[in-house]
């Protein structure tokens, strides 16, 4: 049998992981022990760990030994959603462990990934699949989440932790001074503005376009499929509005509004005090860089971080 190697950090395992050489006779032989044809062998570009397409029939996600948590979440989620969404995830046909590296062989769903779909997508598909999302997120938080609340960091560890290093963490990432003297004082009214006791429901942390599968019929498209669930906790339930707040809305009111109805609330329940709830946990969130967020000059219109909140999520 052939051995894994050992990846120090992430920035290792990225460079092992984009060089197919490294990674083809392992995978090839995972495939074989559980009965899988080798014969092409295509990776998805996107995502943390390394997914390969086994010939059009299955996915074989690889996750290294620093990645073993991601492996452990995307597991436990994937036997606890099984066929109860409306939309499909995928399901696993096998799984194992090998030398500290774990893997899951799971379906392939049809359809397009997202990311790629997205922007040539007409405005008013994009605005129609805002409220798909909103709703699937409904129906992902209205199953209980059972053994996934007891997946790390619990939710009151979260916000402790992303709120203790969250100054740093986006000075590194180049936020302007005057927009860093802002963030202190949000950060200063965390324990009064985030949940930290409410009932805890699933969430996925990246509804963002890398995340689900897209699929046209007779022109018109739809949410086909959702995938890699990795970074699955469970705490608050509006932070699973953030992706599509940052990524997909814009900031134009249609998709915000369509979104937010998906999701079951009316205009005026986004009020004033939402919008500091969700920009609160936009900072603390993660995978939190403001230089991502996709609105186009966001910079230039606004002369606080509080006035980051009427940007995304206009009225």
């Amino acid at each position: 049998m052939l051995e894994f190697p050992f990846i120090a950090d992430r920035q290792a395992f990225a460079r092992w992981r984009a060089a197919p050489d490294n990674w083809r006779l392992l995978v090839s032989e995972i495939a074989r022990a559980e009965t899988f044809a080798t014969g092409e062998l295509t990776p998805f570009r996107t995502g943390t760990n390394l997914v390969v397409d086994l010939g059009g029939c299955a996915v074989l996600k690889l996750f290294p030994p620093l990645y073993c948590s991601q492996f452990v979440s995307e597991r436990a989620t994937l036997r606890l959603l099984g066929e109860r969404l409306s939309v499909p995830v995928p399901g696993i046909i096998a799984e194992g462990e090998r030398d500290g590296w774990s893997y899951l062989i799971m379906t392939r769903l049809p359809g397009i990934l997202g990311s790629e779909a997205w922007p040539a997508l007409p405005e008013a598909e994009k605005v129609r699949i805002l409220a798909e999302i909103g709703r699937t997120i409904v129906e992902m938080q209205a199953i209980p989440p059972g053994d996934l609340v007891g997946l790390e960091p619990a939710w009151p560890d979260f916000v402790a932790q992303q709120a203790a290093g969250c100054i740093e963490r986006h000075r590194r990432n180049g936020l302007a001074p005057h927009l860093l003297v802002g963030l202190e004082d949000l950060l200063r009214q965390v324990p009064a503005v985030i949940p930290l006791d409410a009932e805890p429901v699933i969430l996925t942390g990246e509804w963002i376009p890398e995340n689900f599968l897209l699929a046209e019929t007779d022109g018109r498209w739809r949410l086909a499929a959702l995938i890699d669930f990795g970074d699955v906790m469970t705490g608050w339930r509006e932070y699973d509005l953030l992706g599509p707040s940052a990524f997909m809305c814009a900031g134009l009111p249609d998709r915000v509004g369509s979104l937010m109805w998906g999701y079951g609330l009316r205009p005026e329940d986004v009020d004033a005090a939402m919008r500091r709830r969700l920009l609160t946990l936009m900072l603390l969130h993660r995978a939190s860089d403001l230089r991502n967020v996709a609105i186009d000059g966001w910079e230039t219109r606004v002369g606080s971080l509080a006035d980051l909140e009427t940007v995304v999520w206009p009225s």
